[in-house]
């Protein structure tokens, strides 16, 4: 394994690659100038907002991949899969020692040492596909890379003690050339496997939020850590004992700094803080190792004194509102904002309502009274804030479902499922599966370029289960996702469809009018939604989801005279057996190994040229080009002559009395060019080589 290490002086960079080992060896041992120890002897002394120059004498290392220098920059060459963690600050070496023991426990743990500040340990493991290989092109490594380091993060969080330091998971991300002559190193540790992922990740996931969640502290604080909770309440209390002197008409010198911290003593022992974490944290605060006897026996003094431990706490009002609503929320009640619906939804803890259910205006008045019934003075409006905020994580259930599947067993379910439909069309199976691939690609958003603009479209007499069918292809979990009623006369209703939905089936599509036909052509192929909400100011895009299938009991229902690519028509033969049991996860468990294998979801020329063969059976024919055939056909060499789309209709309508239009001659040039009439395009437009057979 190659791992990059590269200096950057002013515009030139200087760049290398080793292996592990060998940077294991130079972690291990320092050089006679001994630039790591320099830098932590001068950081002990740079303040927290500065930069120590010394850091800049390290070099920067690179474990995410092997970069080679391309036109004076950086460039992937090869990735390697390593993840590196970062945990702190930590306070001194019995920690270190602790977070290096606790990350030996782990069997993936590939290195684990002490940073170039001495107050971080940095934590190697390793990533890679469940077939053993890693991805090959810097997109997909940098997909791969931020879901590993977030499966890292949630892997090795719960056994460390201390905090993983929240760091953009980059390929780029480095760190600077440490010295740890006890680093920890295990070159055959186990790897994590991981999928590759189709897109980066988001925000923290349902999920997510409820594996995260750590212990309440009863205390002043419920519902957050003990540490958390004390340093709030400690900073709390000194900006009230900055306040508090201020108010009091006191001067703050350097060389008088008694009067704070005994008024900083008062307020956290009002906010019910234990005396020893109030000295260490005094202490800490305010640089005082010399002074710590004189401050120990200050604040005990103070804690001897003063009575009413924990009665007066030194936050705000509004922060203790914002404490305790965030604290009774989690604890009685489960939130997600579910992105397929645009809502929020949510579900009593320990109870028997084991679903999710829309927020409405009657839930939100009865967590309200809930909260008032414990003493909380929440209202409405303090919940609609809550719930409507980014404290309530986000929840795509397509997403959510897809990516809980379990691996594919190898068997063909897709074309089965397709199998169930009786009709004499060879390639019915092929294609349906072709389109099932489309729809999962766009569930899970990996092509917002293209909709999946093709349709299924059963055709056949009633009885025959096709509506049934469609409802079947949906796993039951999902079903809220399903709709057989759509409006195309209500266009901003229909566009919204395609956001709200998975999979719309357009339930007797012969119902459908020939004005609306263009609308559903647009639709079919929109690949994004430029809309604006209602009672909404703003034009949103969001994402499409949803694709189409249709049933008829008509057969001549395409109207389009050009031919159409965008329908899948099917006749079918006999009764659909819908009662076959289908196992839903292996079914899409097929779909989403086949797409991560690189199998082909968008349909080519041949397919298309396939789906427009077949759909012929399934047109209308106009009577005008019913009409044409009566009177003309198309010429053969110089035989004949050449007429334009109007010349043609009027002298079809000398014979036949049919109504001229602009409209019905635009449409009459596309069905001449249909059925294939010779033409030429001329300076008065497009003429068509035609023979009559019949004269006035």
């Amino acid at each position: 394994m190659k791992i990059t290490q590269f200096r950057k002086n002013e515009d030139t960079i200087a760049l290398s690659v080793m292996d592990l080992d060998i940077l294991v060896n130079k972690i291990k041992t320092e050089i006679k100038s001994r630039p790591v120890s320099t830098f932590r002897e001068h950081l002990r002394y740079t303040l927290s907002d500065k930069r120590c120059v010394f850091a800049d004498k390290l070099p920067q290392i690179i474990p995410a991949a092997e970069f080679r220098k391309v036109n004076g920059q950086k460039q992937m060459k090869t990735y390697n899969g390593m993840v590196e963690l970062t945990v702190g600050p930590l306070s001194n070496k019995s920690e270190i020692a602790l977070v290096k023991r606790k990350a030996c426990e782990q069997p993936q743990t590939r290195c684990a040492f002490v940073g170039s500040s001495g107050k971080t340990v940095k934590i190697w493991t390793t990533f890679t596909r469940p077939d053993n290989s890693l991805p090959k092109t810097q997109e997909e490594a940098e997909l791969f890379h931020a879901h590993a380091y977030r499966l890292a993060v949630k892997c090795y969080q719960p056994q460390i003690p201390f905090d993983i330091l929240p760091k953009e998971p980059t390929l780029e991300q480095y760190s600077r050339l440490s010295y740890d002559p006890d680093i920890i190193y295990r070159p055959d540790s186990v790897q994590f496997y991981l999928s590759q992922p189709s897109s980066m990740p988001e925000e923290t996931t349902y999920r997510e939020a409820v594996q995260s969640e750590k212990s309440p502290l009863i205390r002043a604080m419920p519902g957050y850590d003990a540490e958390m909770a004390f340093l709030m309440l400690f900073e709390a209390a000194l900006r009230k004992a900055y306040i508090d002197l201020r108010e009091a008409g006191l001067e703050l010198r350097e060389d008088t700094w008694h009067p704070l911290v005994v008024q900083l003593a008062k307020n956290c022992f009002a906010s019910g803080l234990p005396q020893e974490e109030v000295v260490k944290r005094t202490v800490f605060h305010f640089y005082m190792h010399k002074q710590e006897a004189l401050i120990r026996q200050m604040i005990g003094n103070i804690y001897t004194e003063c009575k009413g431990f924990g009665k007066h706490i030194s936050l705000t009002k509004e922060q203790q509102l914002a404490l305790q609503t965030e604290e009774f929320m989690k604890r009685r009640y489960e939130f997600r904002h579910n992105t397929q619906i645009g809502e929020v939804e949510y579900r009593e803890r320990l109870s028997f309502r084991f679903r999710f259910n829309p927020l409405d205006k009657r839930a939100l008045n009865s967590i309200a009274l809930d909260a008032q019934m414990e003493g909380i003075p929440l209202w409405d409006r303090d919940i609609s804030r809550y719930v409507y905020s980014n404290r309530v994580p986000v929840f795509n259930p397509l997403e959510d479902f897809l990516y809980r599947l379990p691996g594919w067993d190898g068997k063909d379910r897709i074309r089965a499922l397709a199998a169930t439909v009786p009709c004499k069309n060879p390639y019915w199976t092929d294609l349906f599966h072709r389109w099932f691939l489309n729809m999962v690609s766009h569930w899970k958003g990996s092509d917002k370029k293209y909709a999946n603009s093709v349709s299924p479209l059963l055709v056949g007499p009633q009885g025959t289960r096709k509506s049934t069918f469609c409802r079947s292809i949906m796993p039951p979990s999902e079903r809220a996702y399903y709709t057989d009623s759509i409006d195309f006369s209500r266009k901003k209703d229909a566009e919204l469809y395609l956001n709200r939905f998975a999979l719309i089936n357009i339930d007797e599509f012969d119902q459908v009018s020939s004005t609306q036909q263009g609308f559903l052509k647009h639709i079919l192929q929109k690949p994004v939604l430029n809309v604006r909400k209602p009672h909404g100011s703003a034009v949103l895009e969001m994402r499409r989801y949803a694709s189409f299938i249709a049933t008829s009991n008509q057969k001549d229902l395409l109207t389009d005279p050009s031919g159409s690519r965008r329908f899948i028509c099917i006749e079918v033969t006999g009764v659909i057996d819908t009662n076959r049991p289908i196992d839903y996860e292996q079914l899409y468990a097929q779909a989403m190994y086949e797409l991560e294998h690189g199998e082909r979801y968008w349909f080519d020329r041949e397919e298309e040229k396939i789906m427009v063969e077949n759909n012929r059976e399934f047109e209308q024919v106009p009577p005008e080009e019913q009409l044409f055939f009566r009177y003309f056909r198309a010429a053969q060499s110089e035989e004949g002559e050449w007429l334009s789309p109007a010349e043609i209709m009027e002298e079809i309508q000398k014979g036949s009395s049919i109504p001229m239009s602009v409209k019905r001659v635009n449409s009459f040039g596309r069905i001449l060019k249909k059925q294939e009439i010779p033409s030429k395009h001329t300076r008065s437009g497009t003429l068509y080589h035609v023979v009559r057979l019949m004269s006035r």
